[in-house]
Order: structure tokens, then C-alpha cells, then sequence
């Protein structure tokens, strides 16, 4: 994961998932949802209160991981902010500790 302390002038940290991925062997049998809960818990123990990541819509796995989980559909932002690629962007902001 990675920090970020401002974005477009905000001041609410977030972190971003950059990877994820399981072998084929192991899809469908719901680890995902548990890889990005272990991973929203490991940011807010951290003290991050957003947990951002992207995906695109040749991904639909992703995308329904995305909607599936509490994520929702933001703008992009940061880095990706230029746009390419159709990129699709979500986030979730974290329960408190």
C-alpha cells in the first residue's frame, strides 16, 4: 500500500491497492473479498481512513469484487487523473479501529 497525504488539496490519507491477484487454480472460492478485507484492516490499523484501488471493465471479476464489498465508484484521482486506458476507480472509506 501506498500513502498519500494530499490529493486535490484534501488533507484526508487514503491508501491504494496496486495489485492483486489469484492464481487460477484458487479463484471462486471467495478469497478476494478476504485478501482486500485483510488488507482495509492492515490501512486502518495504520491509521489510513480510505482505502482506494483500480480496476478496468475488461476486469469484470474485479469490478463485481469492487461493488461487492462496500466500494464505491469515484473519479479518477492522483497519478491516474490524466486518464488512459478507461480506467475504472473506487473507493471505501474505513471504519473506525
Amino acid at each position: 500500500m501506498e500513502r498519500v497525504s494530499t490529493v486535490g488539496g484534501c488533507s484526508t490519507p487514503y491508501a491504494e491497492v496496486k495489485r492483486m491477484y489469484v492464481v487460477p487454480a484458487a479463484r471462486g472460492r471467495g478469497l478476494s473479498p478476504l485478501v482486500l478485507a485483510g488488507l482495509a484492516a492492515a490501512a486502518r490499523d495504520r491509521g489510513w481512513t480510505t482505502l482506494r484501488l483500480e480496476t478496468g471493465p475488461r476486469q469484470p471479476e474485479a469490478v463485481a469484487l469492487c461493488e461487492g464489498t462496500a466500494y464505491r465508484p469515484i473519479p479518477a484521482f492522483g497519478a491516474y487523473a490524466d486518464g488512459a486506458d478507461d480506467p475504472l476507480f473506487h473507493e471505501r472509506v474505513l471504519p473506525p479501529a
